[in-house]
């Protein structure tokens, strides 16, 4: 099992005030927390500088914090509804630390992770409060200096709706972060490349310069991005990224997705051009070319008829034609009368003074019915109006209604062309979890099939999301509180499994999950935590290089057991001398844990030469030149006459031998 070092900050107090709560995300600088604000009782974001980021910007620069101090009072009187605001900030245990607004939402890098791709309308909507915030920094004298989609949080929409991002709240973070560490490292450097290689622009690369118009080219790198669902360029080392930027124009969108406006492709050259000089002076100069694109964009939607390629993709497709509708062809409803001139005809006859209506209406009825051209016309207007009331009758009654289709199983691509041969609208809402109706398949239709419909009206569909699935929350670290109000946040059933020592955990802190974190699960499955139960109390010993006999002695004085029979394996060293134990030295267990041995077999026999009738010196020499201690009886200048062992004998190496001298 991989075990991890808790994380210390979860469940403190900094300054008083703020209780961390969990970890949201974790940077290359920083790692930002969920917190309440005990004092104000809300929500807040606390974002603090890594340990082993802070202590080398300050070896670098000694005025760091300061740095960051500056920046996050300047971005704090940075209030725009498109920016995170900041609430305080301060050290905690020598790290400095922001507090930030807490945005309920996901990043851009999610949103594009699932959807992968925008359509037009949404990647403008998003770019345009993304550039409303950038150019408030702008005004203020502030260069983003990093941006991209992870630093871009796209809230829920105000009205609820999930599957069009039109609507949805963005606002961008991080402003100052990156600038303050920069700074700290342009000290000793000079130049210090901070911004992604994705999105950096090129004079940053060449140069290690900044401003406004930097921004305004990695933010048409994140456009490109939303519309093709790519960047521009790739490559094995990040350096290698970095120069493209620097050598190559930024591709079209249109020739990676087919169908896109060329006015969009124009914004997106603008914004990216190598020249600085060429680009949009600030961000506040490139929003109004993406509001003027989207205004075009909204004019041609209005003035055109789009046909959109069917397929099963749920990105949204590229306009494949577009066929301009003539004012000839507007409905008659909505035509202007073609004749404006005076009308001509006889001035009716004023009555008499004193003449009543009714005396009026008898003369004009015997003027009418007197005459037979008169009667004709009477007789044709009131078969007219009867017609006509019956045909408005009949169209009223039945004539504009058709019944709605069965929609329900489709796909979406097969619903919206069985919508279009009906002669009906489609529109969506939210879409929803199903374990059995499959992704993008229609779960439900209002109203329902074979209901009365007038012609054209709209059907509205509920998509399903297919299965929700998700992973198991990383709670490994954090106390069982904390872990069990995440699991239960994301609708799982928590129990607790047999607790377990650890050399590395506290007590009470989760050091495990069954299933594993990150594994795949759905709503109300039961996830068992595991409790670290502390450092175990006996610690095993170092056992390597003892005999079997001192082992055992060692293992029964602490209370722990040999596992019987120990493995034995071929080594030089002495027979049954400790080779290996499990487990190993220093491990805490309990008392009455069993440790397996390994012991060598002691090394290979060798076999004793003979010395016997050799002058005694000369079969000394032999054996102990074969590694064989020798002890000399009797006459030390005569003939061997005896050995022990005797010769050929297979013995350990190094045996000693006795030779009898006469």
């Amino acid at each position: 099992m991989d075990t991890q070092v808790a994380d210390t900050l979860l469940g403190s107090l900094i300054d008083g005030r703020y209780r961390i709560r969990g970890r949201v995300a974790r940077g290359g600088m920083a790692t930002v927390y969920t917190a309440t604000d005990e004092r104000l009782e809300r929500t807040v974001a606390v974002k603090i500088i890594h340990p082993s980021q802070a202590p080398e910007a300050r070896a670098r620069a000694a005025g760091f914090v300061e740095r960051f101090t500056d920046e996050a009072k300047t971005i704090a009187r940075l209030t725009h509804p498109n920016v995170v605001a900041v609430y305080d900030q301060g050290t905690h245990s020598g790290l400095p630390y922001l507090v930030m607004e807490y945005v309920r939402g996901r990043t851009l890098r999610d949103v594009l992770a699932e959807r992968r791709r925008l359509n037009p309308d949404e990647a403008l909507a998003i770019a345009e409060q993304m550039l409303a915030a950038i150019a408030a920094a702008h005004r203020a004298g502030l260069v983003h200096r990093d941006v991209k989609p992870e630093n871009v949080l796209v809230a829920e929409a105000p009205t609820g709706g999930a599957a069009n991002l039109v609507d949805s709240v963005v606002k961008v973070a991080d402003f100052g972060l990156a600038r303050a560490v920069e700074a700290s490292a342009d000290d000793e450097n000079g130049n210090q490349l901070m911004a992604t290689v994705a999105y950096v622009a090129p004079e940053l690369v060449t140069e290690g310069h900044a401003d406004p118009r930097t921004d305004v080219y990695s933010a048409g790198i994140v456009l490109f991005e939303m519309l093709t669902g790519r960047v521009p360029y790739d490559g094995d080392r990040p350096v290698d990224v970095a120069w493209q930027h620097v050598d190559k124009d930024v591709p079209a969108p249109s020739t990676l997705v087919p169908g896109l406006p060329r006015s969009l492709d124009e914004l997106v050259a603008r914004a990216t051009r190598r020249d600085p000089g060429a680009r949009p002076t600030d961000a506040g100069a490139l929003l109004a070319e993406v509001q003027a694109a989207r205004d075009d964009l909204g004019d041609a939607n209005t003035h055109t008829a789009v046909l959109r390629r069917v397929s099963d993709d749920s990105v949204a497709q590229p306009t494949m034609m577009v066929a301009a509708i003539r004012p000839a062809d507007r409905p008659a409803w909505a035509r202007l009368p073609e004749g404006g001139g005076p009308r001509t005809g006889r001035r009716r006859a004023e009555p008499e003074e004193g003449e009543s209506l009714w005396s009026r209406l008898a003369t004009l009825r015997t003027r009418v019915m007197g005459d037979p051209r008169g009667r004709t016309g009477v007789i044709a207007t009131v078969l007219a109006l009867v017609l006509v009331a019956a045909g408005g009758g009949w169209w009223f009654a039945a004539g504009r209604y058709t019944e709605a289709p069965q929609l329900v199983a489709m796909t979406k691509a097969e619903a919206e062309a069985q919508a279009a041969r009906a002669g009906i609208v489609l529109s969506y809402a939210a879409p929803r979890h199903d374990e059995k109706v499959p992704k993008d398949a229609v779960l439900a239709q209002d109203p329902v099939s074979a209901t009365r419909i007038v012609k054209g009206g709209t059907v509205t569909l509920t998509l399903s999301l297919g299965p929700e699935r998700f992973p198991v929350p990383d709670v490994v670290g954090k106390e069982f509180e904390l872990a069990e109000a995440d699991l239960l946040d994301a609708k799982l059933v928590v129990a607790k499994g047999a607790a377990r020592y650890d050399d590395n955990l506290p007590a009470g802190v989760v050091m495990d999950t069954n299933p594993k974190v990150g594994t795949e699960v759905k709503p109300g499955d039961k996830v068992t935590v595991v409790l670290s139960k502390g450092k175990a109390p006996i610690s095993v010993p170092n056992l390597v290089g003892k005999s079997l006999g001192e082992a055992r002695t060692a293992l029964a004085q602490l209370g722990l057991e040999l596992v019987e029979p120990p493995t034995y394996k071929d080594s030089d060293k002495p027979r049954d001398e400790v080779l290996g134990q499990s487990p190993a030295d220093g491990t805490g267990v309990e008392r009455g844990a069993k440790v397996k041995l390994e012991l060598s077999k002691g090394p290979p026999l060798v076999a004793v030469p003979r010395a016997i009738d050799l002058p005694c010196q000369q079969a000394k020499q032999l054996l102990e030149g074969q590694g064989f201690p020798v002890a000399i009886q009797f006459n030390p200048n005569g003939v061997a006459r005896f050995q022990n062992p005797p010769e050929n004998t297979q013995v350990p190496p190094g045996t000693p031998v006795t030779l009898g001298c006469l």
